[in-house]
């Protein structure tokens, strides 16, 4: 998936919506910045999700991360491959590395998420 089609957090996720159903997954930066990841735990489907709410972590030798919903919305599908293959996220954290699957509760809430070029410019400025 392309970089520039997506809509970033600050907490380092990335969404990409399309007819009310989401996929999210963290960006590379923050792949990048835990390195070595070892571990990863993802909701069940049918969780209903707020906007920020804590649905999953994903750790690796030198940090726990929480893993934060960008909109709120209803998990209807799980990227199972994951747990036992957490290189996707490395190698194709913007495709294949996707996490959860939404339907979007309030799809306005996308326009309050920052571009790729706001996304960018706040990574100049995060510590982790």
């Amino acid at each position: 998936m392309d970089p520039a089609e997506l809509n970033y957090t600050t907490t380092h996720e990335w969404i990409y919506a399309h007819r009310g159903v989401a996929a999210v997954g963290i960006t590379e930066f923050a792949v990048r910045a835990l390195t070595d990841l070892v571990y990863i735990d993802l909701p069940d489907v049918g969780r209903m999700l707020g906007v920020g709410e804590v649905f999953g972590e994903v750790e690796s030798v030198k940090a726990v991360s929480e893993l934060c919903a960008p909109v709120a919305g209803k998990v209807i599908e799980v990227n199972e491959s994951l747990p036992d293959e957490l290189d996707i996220l490395s190698e194709d954290p913007y495709g294949r590395g996707w996490m959860i699957k939404l339907n979007i509760s309030e799809p306005s809430a996308l326009h309050a998420l920052l571009d790729l070029a706001a996304y960018q410019e706040h990574c100049t400025t995060d510590s982790h």
